[in-house]
């Protein structure tokens, strides 16, 4: 039993092991509430969409954080993964009536053509660095609601009907699964939050098994300094390529389960705010924290709720909370504190 704890809790796992505990923790958590003394149903409805932001700021920490390059089209690949999932959940709903299936099918569907979008734009986009990464994945991610927004896709009886800017589609006893501006409507809400806690640990699993692999340690190596990585033999367009697509495969995962958990959802929504916000909470969180990332997502998309009260001072609360907060993260008295209560606590568990 002691060597399975110093495993679990050694350097090297320890991260890992605390990730994993705290989500499977805060699940059983959640389950019992609800199945005793009962959730309001705001906060239900909070706990598929807090599971899609956290997914999603893990998978911009792996390209800001790990591989030290800053994108701001992360709601790019979520609206990709989103409109891909929403298309595949309709047209399946007849073959596939079983919910669980026709998820799993539109999550995975969603995901790869993210990642297939992902590694399109990789190869010019990451030939520029700073401010030019910025703007260009910035650039993407307005192309990609724009196009979606001019859209129009459904099918009948004669199979796929799709035309762009204008909708000049005819459906004869079909459905419509994209219009244009509307975006996907009547659509079948199949997400829950069981799925999204699944979710989470894969991609929690997925991300650990890159930074923890040989690939993971050249692309750490390449933004610590890209010289030096370069001389020893790093690849650094294929390491930086790699995060860069296995970001995208999981925001277009997170996109997929975020849009079948509505019955309606708008181009609209992925607009530049939505990357800015993945953005704050990797920074609240800190770059390349894992466990702070998932813990400043759930504390920063439940607050303007819990806010909701104050009315037209809850945003000007909200602010004032992340200034306070980031203030105290950056105190070097504060990291101090905590590294040495950190590693007394560890002590005492191997010891015991």
């Amino acid at each position: 039993m002691k060597n399975i704890f110093n495993n679990l809790f050694s350097k090297k796992n320890r991260s890992r092991t605390i990730s994993f505990l705290m989500v499977i923790v805060a699940y059983i958590l959640i389950e019992v509430i609800m199945n005793t003394v009962g959730m309001s149903r705001l906060f239900k409805s909070l706990l598929v969409p807090v599971c899609c932001y956290i997914i999603l700021g893990l998978s911009l920490n792996l390209v800001v954080g790990i591989s030290g390059e800053l994108s701001l089209g992360h709601a790019g690949f979520m609206a990709i993964g989103a409109f891909t999932a929403v298309c595949v959940s309709g047209f399946c709903a007849q073959s596939i009536p079983n919910d669980i299936l026709r998820l799993a099918l539109s999550v995975l569907c969603g995901s790869i053509v993210s990642g297939i979008f992902g590694f399109i734009i990789s190869v010019p986009v990451l030939k520029l660095s700073g401010d030019y990464l910025a703007i260009v994945t910035l650039a993407f991610g307005q192309i990609i609601k724009s196009l979606i927004n001019n859209v129009y896709l459904g099918f009948d009886s004669r199979g796929m009907q799709f035309s762009f800017v204008t909708n000049e589609l005819k459906l004869e006893g079909g459905k419509m699964l994209l219009s244009g501006p509307m975006g996907a409507t009547d659509t079948a809400k199949i997400s829950n939050f069981t799925s999204g806690f699944v979710l989470i640990l894969f991609t929690l699993y997925v991300i650990y098994s890159l930074i923890n692999s040989k690939y993971g340690r050249a692309i750490m190596a390449a933004r610590d300094n890209r010289i030096a990585a370069e001389s020893i033999g790093v690849d650094i367009s294929k390491t930086k390529t790699l995060a860069f697509v296995i970001s995208s495969v999981l925001a277009g995962m997170a996109g997929a389960l975020y849009a079948l958990n509505y019955s309606t959802l708008q181009p609209a929504k992925f607009d530049f705010n939505t990357s800015i916000l993945i953005l704050v909470y990797v920074v609240f969180g800190g770059l390349g924290n894992i466990n702070g990332t998932i813990i400043a997502t759930t504390v920063l998309y439940i607050l303007p709720e819990l806010l909701r009260s104050l009315q037209d001072y809850r945003m000007l609360m909200y602010a004032i909370v992340l200034i306070v907060v980031m203030q105290i993260t950056n105190s070097a008295t504060l990291k101090q504190t905590l590294e040495k209560t950190t590693k007394r606590f560890f002590k005492k568990g191997e010891a015991q």
